[in-house]
């Protein structure tokens, strides 16, 4: 479903209830149904044949390639997003794996932001490298000539996060995205802890975004899965060698790439996604695990206005605090980001307010299992309050000398503020500070 009046788009608080989603045409049920099934029967020999051929592209075949519960998540985010359609996957990090292998393969190079989620560093220093595709990272995201220096003749994307996990840092998009074009290729962002409430890096130059909808998409800490948006912005037949994978045929017998038969209708990128990355690996979303999705996206914008009030009294309690070194809010007046935020978030930086506890990692691990009404656990954007310290977890596969390039100081920790009462939450840190407090000295030095 789409704003029947083409002059006057919906606001985001309608849209999030109602974009993609129609009443079911069997059974007239207004909600979207949860279509727990593998696969779709063929109306006719005919109809398979075009499904397989890419002939028909309002049908489903089998629940790895599509499903109707998802397609409505699907088409929600992308409109949200301002894209032009999206692909979800089985998790955030499949939805970082699956976007970036759409456009790389052996012998690529990848450019990165440093001030990224643990797990995501990993993939790409470790196991893309395991495939033969190299990645230089940029541990200063505002030395804008480190990322023009790190472009390579091989170079076909550049990822950051618009907020960056856990220090909050705001990614420059405009400038970052001029980079990338100027060398001809995409600019990803992952936009999890922004939310497309908060943040549409697409209106700032991004090609395309991802999503762990795991977080403040689903909200509710109980189902996992991702999302891939693209803005069909980035124009692949500009260099065609140089994109085999879209402007050649997929297999022999095939008369046309991707880009020539599907760049008219803005889905070149999305459909070779879901019909040969997606296919191949595997990694599809339970259809479940979609209609928690959809619970989710309808009332997002409420609770990241929550979240972003008690984020914001947290992080003053935490900046008046004796026991913090430093804190990282990007809307805090002392945030180094505090001038971009305000440009490109003004309704907020989110959830993540991570703080520096004086006494290093002995008191940071302390800290985070004396709390309790934050949940000690490995997740953000939960309507509950979770913590976590990143330098023993999270970004515990890292080495000391990348977690410190990351910003991942071993006293570092993430909080992920809820939506309870923010004194509630403020009494819960006094307590786990009055813990640390009593550590010998020898522990906090």
């Amino acid at each position: 479903m789409t704003p029947t009046d083409p002059r006057r788009p919906w606001g985001f608080d309608t849209a999030q209830i109602h974009a993609g989603a129609r009443p079911d045409p069997s059974t007239g049920a207004r909600a979207t149904p949860i279509y727990a099934t593998s696969s779709f029967q063929f109306e006719s020999a005919e109809q398979a044949a075009d499904l397989f051929a890419l002939n028909d592209l309002e049908h489903h075949t089998y629940t790895r390639l599509s499903n109707p519960t998802t397609a409505v998540a699907e088409e929600r985010i992308a409109f949200l997003e301002g894209g032009a359609s999206a692909v979800a996957v089985s998790s955030g990090q499949a939805a970082n794996t699956l976007a970036l292998l759409n456009l790389l393969r052996s012998g690529d190079h990848l450019v990165s932001s440093s001030h990224i989620y643990g797990g995501s560093s990993n993939l790409f220093a470790r196991r893309f490298s395991e495939l033969g595709i190299s990645t230089t990272f940029i541990d200063d995201i505002d030395d804008f000539a480190s990322w023009r220096r790190a472009i390579q003749p091989n170079t076909r994307a550049v990822f950051a996060e618009s907020v960056g996990n856990p220090l909050g840092s705001v990614l420059d998009i405009a400038t970052v995205a001029g980079i990338a074009h100027a060398a001809g290729v995409p600019l990803v962002i992952d936009n999890t802890l922004a939310t497309p409430y908060l943040l549409q890096p697409l209106r700032h130059g991004a090609d395309i975004v991802t999503h762990s909808t795991t977080k403040f998409l689903s909200g509710h800490g109980t189902a996992i899965g991702g999302i891939i948006v693209d803005g069909a912005t980035f124009d692949f037949g500009a260099e065609p060698d140089k994109w085999p994978g879209f402007t050649f045929p997929d297999l022999p017998h095939e008369a046309q790439g991707y880009w020539a038969r599907f760049s008219p209708q803005k889905l070149a990128y999305a459909l070779r996604l879901r019909t040969t990355v997606l296919r191949d690996y595997g990694p599809a979303p339970s259809p479940f695990n979609s209609f928690l999705l959809l619970q989710g996206l309808e009332t997002l914008s409420l609770r990241v206005r929550q979240h972003v009030t008690n984020a914001q009294r947290v992080a003053d309690f935490l900046h008046a605090h004796p026991q913090v070194a430093a804190v990282h809010y990007a809307t805090h007046p002392h945030s180094r980001w505090a001038r971009r935020a305000a440009e490109l978030l003004p309704r907020g930086a989110g959830a993540i307010v991570s703080f520096e506890i004086r006494g290093g990692g002995a008191a940071g691990q302390l800290f985070a299992e004396s709390l309790r009404l934050f949940s000690h656990l490995a997740n953000i954007g939960d309507v509950r309050s979770l913590v976590i310290h990143p330098a023993s977890t999270t970004h515990a596969q890292l080495s000391p000398d990348v977690q410190r390039r990351g910003g991942i100081t071993p006293g570092l920790i993430r909080l992920s503020v809820g939506l309870e009462d923010p004194e509630d939450l403020i009494a819960d840190l006094e307590f786990a500070f009055a813990a640390v407090q009593h550590l010998p000295l020898t522990q906090t030095a």
